[in-house]
């Protein structure tokens, strides 16, 4: 155990040399600006056609146990085996396409629901309490909408409490004010852009680093200001695909069983409420129920 702790807190450590720090990002394929008449729409990060790498192999596992083991100082991820279910480290290639730079905001999404009347982010006590969840219904409530409005100070954090219905009809009224195609991103077309061609660990890179993500390892345990962490960008431009909110991805969780598992979405880059990070790498995935309203789950969308 004693190698395991020190191999865990090797990989803990910042680097101040790091080669990736202060990388020049590719140019970005949008600025947000809105035709007139239509609602502000999110940045754009083009990510080319081509091979990449996704899936992890089992060195990437292992370290992903020990850097929660070392943050936890508990094994439950390793004994309740969160990360054997990934795909095993291997080639992919998909078409290019374009993804929202970072998750959507409640100020983005706040058109939506003005021009719609569809519900606001929130959820009922009994809804919250049949989740079996361990946060308190009273955390819900700095992230839920009271009389339509967003929560003060929050217009550009992450939109939360929202259903992966919620998020497709969000992509579908988009798609219709725009003329453009929007949709919730597939978990290949997800992790491509989180970790670029070579399948890196962490959207930075391979090495940990605390203080590039909205993790509880150095955040606030709350959501943060989209983009807030510039230093966490993917190849692609991407922010926080690493903790901030889980996001929906399009990819049903194949094999779920249970109650319910037939509507159950893979959600994608861990959370603000998540330590270690073992599970806010691009290659850890979760299926989550396609009705859940959770604190911790946004999402992004790709534009066709």
């Amino acid at each position: 155990m004693r190698l395991f702790v020190g191999q865990a807190l090797e990989l803990l450590r910042f680097v101040p040399d790091d080669p990736e720090i202060g990388a020049d990002l590719p140019d970005q394929a949008g600025a947000g600006a809105a035709a007139p008449g239509q609602p502000p729409l999110p940045e754009l990060a083009a990510v080319p056609a081509g091979p990449f790498i996704r899936g992890s192999d089992r060195a990437e596992r292992e370290a992903a146990y020990l850097l929660d083991e070392a943050a936890y100082g508990h094994n439950r991820t390793r004994t309740r085996k969160w990360y054997e279910n990934e795909p095993a480290r291997q080639a992919a290639e998909l078409p290019a396409f374009e993804i929202t730079r970072g998750p959507i905001t409640n100020a983005q999404y706040a058109a939506f629901v003005t021009a719609t009347g569809h519900r606001v982010p929130d959820v009922d006590p009994a809804t919250w309490r049949g989740y079996g969840l361990i946060h308190p219904y009273q955390r819900t409530r700095r992230h839920a909408w009271t009389g339509g409005a967003i929560p003060p100070g929050r217009g550009d954090h992450p939109v939360v409490l929202v259903s992966h219905g919620d998020a497709r009809a969000y992509a579908a009224w988009l798609s219709e004010v725009t003329g453009r195609r929007w949709r919730l991103p597939s978990e290949a077309e997800w992790e491509k852009a989180a970790r670029g061609p070579e399948g890196r660990r962490f959207p930075w890179g391979r090495t940990w680093h605390p203080a590039r993500l909205n993790s509880h390892d150095l955040g606030p345990f709350d959501t943060t200001p989209v983009g807030a962490y510039p230093a966490g960008a993917s190849p692609y431009g991407l922010l926080d695909a690493a903790g901030q909110v889980y996001e929906w991805t399009a990819t049903p969780m194949v094999g779920a069983t249970g109650a319910g598992a037939g509507e159950r979405f893979i959600v994608k880059g861990g959370s603000w409420d998540d330590s270690g990070c073992g599970v806010c790498r691009p290659a850890a995935r979760h299926g989550r129920p396609a009705a859940l309203k959770h604190i911790l789950i946004g999402f992004r969308l790709v534009a066709e």
